[in-house]
């Protein structure tokens, strides 16, 4: 499993919308009111009941308020996975299901923000194991977090009092995480950009993470990122994969890791930097831990 990502700038996650229901480019999602109903033609799960006619594609649900966090990605994955039609799709039910339940985008993502972190700080998140390793694999104190999506780990990094920026590619998805840190009072420094172009200098941390993100991009960028990642570092990198025998193409992945494709990548990075310590590892996926 791996968080959700919110599109790269097609919709605003803000943006107003009626009460109980949300809409982006042919994706309806809304709030059942009262029983469920047998609809013709239609999907109907556990907790959804989704419908696609075209292009066009109407999910309605039954989530509280209490049920909205990251764990929403396994969910739609197990009950609509037959259904969505890959990151697009998933991305704006995603986002609908969060929009709909409580009026006000602010508020729908505040409510969604603290749960998540309440979920993965308690250790009952699917995530909750990658995000304890990580943050027990930091040196130093400033860190840069490259890919960071939602920001739930530089949040979680902020909390324990680290110097961190969260940085993404998606312009929408660090003003959400602007917005939000503040309103939560954690608030975390963030870069728009592409992880293997980041506007910093030469080790401007001791610590430059990666988690979750290789696998949604090719193996050329991949490299790419690596090589970011050691400029910006000072002490250490960490960089975290899933281990799928498939890519989850819901989820954006592109690309799937084992063991031995980490062991390359080590070998990759001493060619960048010479002398770089290599760690590989497989805890709840595969990690690779390389000190500068």
């Amino acid at each position: 499993m791996t968080v959700a990502l919110l599109d790269r700038g097609e919709f605003d996650p803000l943006a107003t919308a009626p009460r109980g229901s949300w809409s982006a480019a042919g994706v309806q999602v809304r709030r059942r009111r009262g029983p469920h109903r047998a609809h013709a033609h239609t999907l109907c799960t556990a907790r959804f009941c989704a419908r696609r006619s075209g292009d066009s594609l109407t999910v309605e649900h039954d989530l509280t308020p209490a049920e909205l966090s990251d764990e929403l990605a396994v969910l739609l994955t197990e009950q609509l996975g037959g259904i969505l039609r890959g990151q697009a799709d998933f991305e704006r039910v995603f986002t609908g299901v969060v929009r709909s339940t409580i009026d006000g985008g602010l508020p729908a993502w505040v409510r969604f923000y603290r749960n998540s972190l309440a979920a993965l700080e308690d250790g009952n998140a699917t995530f909750a194991p990658v995000h304890r390793r990580a943050v027990g694999l930091i040196a130093g104190r400033r860190v840069v977090d490259l890919g960071s999506c939602f920001g739930f780990f530089p949040l979680r990094l902020r909390r324990d009092g680290f110097d961190v920026t969260a940085s993404d590619l998606s312009a929408p998805t660090m003003d959400l995480l602007n917005r939000v840190s503040v309103r939560i009072q954690r608030p975390v420094q963030t870069l728009v950009c592409d992880a293997a172009r980041v506007p910093l200098p030469d080790n401007a941390a001791d610590t430059v993470t990666a988690l979750h993100l290789l696998e949604h991009v090719p193996a050329a960028a991949g490299v790419g990122v690596l090589a970011e990642a050691l400029r910006v570092a000072r002490r250490r990198v960490v960089i975290a994969v899933p281990f799928e025998v498939q890519p989850q193409a819901c989820y954006g992945h592109v690309r799937s890791f084992d063991i031995a494709e980490l062991v390359r990548l080590g070998e990759q990075a001493q060619t960048f930097q010479p002398g770089v310590h290599v760690t590989v590892a497989d805890h709840h996926g595969g990690w690779l831990v390389l000190d500068l």
